[in-house]
């Protein structure tokens, strides 16, 4: 299975406003605006990877070669939005989308998993299914969780702050790990 960033998020979970007043940053400069941007933008990066969580919706493709035995398929992505489609391509490379009817997807679960109920086997022997989804916590910055939010900052704040002097093995500073621990979700 692998998933396949699409597009996504249409916002940070901090803005530039909220992150240049945590920082105690006063003054209007092009430069040093695009620097916390950026920084806001690798931070939420650096904590899904650490929590193993989409922030903000974002859309993905997953692909696989064929259905599973049971049926099931555990999706490398959380939390679930929705899945939009699933299509399937035959031998001669013409794709088919599943009717709604033939799937359930539950984003309740941990992983979240599709259920599919009826569906044909694809015809090609790699990347027969394709299915496209929406992850994350929701399409706009309040949604996402406000200790996520938190780790953010800190990590900005502690990248900002250390410009340069980084010496070794970079990882996440001891706070916000702690505020992301209780998100991690567990490997498949």
């Amino acid at each position: 299975m692998i998933p396949i960033f699409v597009s996504g998020p249409a916002v940070e979970p901090i803005t530039l406003a909220e992150m240049k007043a945590y920082l105690r940053v006063d003054e209007d400069d092009a430069a040093q605006d695009d620097l916390i941007s950026g920084l806001i933008k690798a931070a939420r990066l650096m904590i899904e990877a650490a929590s193993r969580r989409i922030l903000i919706e974002q859309s993905w493709r997953v692909v696989l070669d064929r259905w599973p035995r049971d049926r099931v398929i555990l999706l490398p992505l959380s939390p679930l939005i929705a899945v939009d489609a699933i299509r399937i391509t035959d031998a001669s490379g013409a794709t088919a989308e599943l009717p709604d009817d033939s799937f359930e997807a539950d984003g309740l679960s941990e992983p979240p998993r599709i259920i599919v109920k009826d569906a044909p086997e694809p015809g090609r022997p790699r990347y027969g299914i394709s299915i496209a989804l929406r992850a994350g916590y929701g399409a706009t910055l309040e949604a996402v969780p406000a200790t996520l939010k938190l780790a953010i900052r800190i990590l900005v704040a502690h990248w900002f702050e250390n410009r340069g002097d980084v010496i070794g093995e970079q990882i996440l500073p001891p706070e916000a790990l702690a505020l992301v621990a209780p998100f991690q979700r567990a490997r498949l």
